[in-house]
């Protein structure tokens, strides 16, 4: 018998046909549906970006109208949730709880196998995924006032996606501009082709399961180091640094023992991550203007950028989403171990898109292995094994 074809992580394996999103790693291109993403964050919000995905096209003002309003509606979750998640240590990272608040759901917002007629059904399916997308930000947001000892503070329906985050974590209605600021970042990283998260998503979906167990196995993907956790890392690298004048120092001896600089390099890109690239130019925007604080850690990051990008530009490894997600989360004043989370609430949006196209066509992932075990061998009664 033939030897199976063996690519290590599945790398270059084509798993999937997809319409929702594409990159072109060469020339450092992202698009939704077809848009690049960079027109997408300036034109559009979070809400309209939601529906693209799922629905493949730029929505109606209508459509867009029904959306927002049905976000804004389901932001409340079940006060049965609020009390599971009160006997959560407060230790525990948040991505943690987010995986089980979000799995709990399931429980309190049953949704038995989807029948085939209710597979081709996109109003339901859309109404599923919008529910969704509107409570993760209210988890991610109760959690971070409780584990704190503090009642959650409700969410206002007069809000928008971004804003009304923001005012729920720390209640204060958010400047505009720092509410703007979240939307794009939510834009930016609501969807990247088949990762490691939506991977997951795709398999997970295959088994018909309902989509809280989706979206639950994909947040427990994210949470990894290696993926969404890496821009918590960027600022603990950061502060580990301490000064822009030992940043040279740093980078030397990481790439000396060939330990990982944290935000830079990316599988896909061989040139600078267009979301990065977006990223900056906003943060030196804001931080000009006074909306950032503009911190020690900021002024570390630049030096890092700069420098990391001379060792490193000419291999093709450059900043990327990661490294300046974190750092402009980290002068909006949001904790570092609520970056991931945040990562996920977005990411919702693709995950949900992902969730659809694959039910339209449904079949179950069985890969193959390359199996290097033994063969043949006898059993032994346990007296007699030495």
């Amino acid at each position: 018998m033939a030897e199976p074809n063996f690519a290590p992580g599945l790398e270059g394996v084509a798993a999937t046909h997809s319409s929702i999103s594409n990159i072109d790693g060469a020339a450092g291109l992202l698009s939704y549906r077809g848009f690049a993403i960079a027109d997408l964050v300036a034109h559009s919000s979070f809400e309209e970006v939601a529906l693209l995905l799922l629905d493949g096209v730029l929505p109606s003002a209508a459509d867009l109208g029904e959306f927002d309003r049905g976000l804004r509606a389901h932001r409340q979750v079940k006060y049965n949730v609020r009390e599971i998640m009160k006997f959560m240590p407060v230790t525990g990272h948040p991505m943690d709880m987010l995986h089980c608040a979000v799995a709990s759901l399931g429980m309190f917002y049953p949704q038995q196998e989807l029948s085939d007629a209710e597979r081709e059904n996109t109003p339901h399916l859309d109404a599923m995924a919008m529910r969704i997308i509107a409570r993760m930000p209210t988890i991610v947001a109760m959690w971070e006032q409780m584990r704190f000892g503090n009642d959650p503070i409700p969410p206002r329906p007069d809000l928008s996606h971004a804003a009304n985050f923001l005012y729920m974590i720390s209640g204060r209605e958010p400047d505009p501009a720092l509410a703007k600021i979240l939307d794009s970042c939510l834009i930016l990283h609501a969807e990247h082709t088949i990762n490691a998260s939506t991977f997951s998503v795709l398999v997970t979906g295959s088994t018909l399961t309902n989509p809280y167990h989706v979206i639950g196995g994909a947040i427990g993907t994210l949470a990894g180091p290696l993926h969404g956790g890496a821009n918590q890392k960027v600022v603990e690298m950061l502060e580990e640094i301490g000064s822009v004048q030992r940043v040279g120092a740093y980078l030397d001896e990481r790439m000396a023992n060939k330990g990982k600089i944290w935000g830079f390099g990316h599988r896909i890109y061989k040139t600078r991550d267009p979301r990065a690239a977006i990223l900056k130019e906003m943060m030196e925007n804001l931080a000009s203007h006074g909306h950032l604080r503009h911190s020690r850690l900021f002024e570390i990051a630049i030096e890092v950028e700069r420098q990391a990008t001379e060792r490193l530009g000419p291999k093709g490894i450059h900043a990327n989403v990661d490294f300046y997600s974190g750092v402009l989360y980290h002068e909006m004043g949001i904790k570092a171990d609520l970056f991931t989370p945040i990562f996920a609430m977005a990411r919702s949006a693709g995950w949900l898109a992902h969730w659809r196209e694959q039910l339209a066509d449904n079949r179950i992932f069985r890969p193959t292995q390359v199996y290097t075990g033994e063969q043949g061998q006898g059993y032994i009664p346990v007296v007699q094994r030495s």
